[in-house]
């Protein structure tokens, strides 16, 4: 390693010095393909990003030889890089922040004694880029019934990032395909009978300001223009399929109307999602999972990113889960794309936060 080192900055003066932008990447499941996607991501975008991977320094080691041997690890630890800042490197090495494995990791079998490791590698990306160490996190794909098999509660990534830094309400969207498609999701993870009692008027209204102040803060967009979908077939159709467009989205529109916010709908999803209709917009706001992220996935499948919205920090990740079995296969199987999007776009994002932040 160097003995020159970087001087802490902010985002906005690193940003301002034209230098590229830190992304913190969780390795996530160790006996997943994480470790090979991300190692793979970082090391082809290389030249536009400076990449920190967070994960078992062994394995990624191990992991990085057998895709490349010219690639080096450069070990750093958080309370190098909290008083010095990320050192220099070669354009061949990646730097990485060791989390140990309680455990070896064995292919395509997950193991709860490795669940705290996956834990940290979260943590130590939330406080880095709390404190401005990094300017984005991109999480790999995790498996979370090692966590919970470790004996700590853990819905997933973004309940847990929302937690950790206090944020009340989030939203998720995905992004991807040519010209870009965004689609954000007015809830997520419900059953369908569920998804008519969660959609009211003070969370609707919340889910459209998030998406048009992030849209405006990480996306650079100082006019954003959201379609919003009904929930029901035919938008309702004036209230004989349904009553929530009239009682709840309806209304909602009005009022974000009225504070400068162009959203506009309720439109029925089954003809919105035409190339006639979605380039006028910037974003559309789904009602529910399988509403909205079906055409996305379609259009964009392995390449596709999730992003966390209304978090104060940049989050995204891959459009896809841990892909075990493609683990046991052995390295060169698994498609690194997806992540490759993902880094792609959390640096884009942090370079037009800076740019918000200096206009400010």
């Amino acid at each position: 390693m160097s003995n020159t080192v970087s001087t802490p900055t902010t985002v906005a003066d690193r940003m301002s010095l034209k230098v590229k932008p830190t992304v913190a990447i969780t390795c996530g499941e160790p006996a997943g393909i994480g470790p090979e996607i991300s190692i793979r991501a970082a090391w082809e975008l290389r030249e536009d990003v400076r990449s920190v991977l967070i994960g078992d320094a062994a394995l990624l080691s191990m992991t990085a030889s057998d895709i490349d041997p010219a690639i080096r690890l450069v070990a750093l630890t958080g309370l190098a890089l909290r008083n010095s800042g990320l050192p220099h490197l070669a354009k061949d090495q990646i730097a990485v922040i060791d989390c140990p494995l309680a455990e070896p990791a064995v292919p395509g079998k997950l193991d709860a004694r490795n669940g705290r490791a996956v834990l940290q590698t979260l943590d130590v990306a939330i406080n880095g880029t709390l404190h401005k160490q990094f300017d984005a996190i991109v999480t790999a794909p995790l498996q979370k019934s090692t966590i919970n098999d470790a004996g700590m509660p853990f819905t997933g990534h973004t309940e847990y990032l929302a937690e950790k830094t206090g944020t009340p309400q989030v939203v998720m969207m995905l992004a991807g395909g040519e010209p870009m498609l965004r689609v954000a999701l007015a809830t997520t993870h419900l059953p369908l009978k569920d998804v008519s009692a969660a959609i009211n008027v003070d969370s609707l209204m919340r889910t459209i300001e998030i998406v048009h102040t992030e849209l405006q803060r990480k996306f650079g967009l100082a006019k954003p223009r959201i379609l919003v979908t009904g929930l029901n077939p035919h938008a309702g159709e004036g209230g004989y399929l349904g009553r929530e467009e009239i009682d709840v989205i309806t209304p909602v529109l009005q009022a974000v109307q009225a504070k400068g916010i162009d959203a506009s709908g309720p439109y029925p999803a089954d003809t919105l999602f035409q190339p006639k209709y979605l380039e006028q917009a910037d974003c559309v706001l789904a009602m529910y999972h399988d509403q909205g992220l079906p055409v996305l996935k379609h259009a964009s499948f392995g390449r596709g990113v999730n992003i966390t919205l209304g978090l104060p920090i940049i989050r995204t990740s891959v459009d896809h889960g841990t892909a075990l079995d493609l683990a046991v296969a052995g390295i060169g199987h698994a498609d690194h794309g997806s992540m490759r999007e993902a880094i792609r776009l959390a640096a884009q994002m942090a370079v037009a936060s800076s740019e918000q932040e200096t206009t400010q």
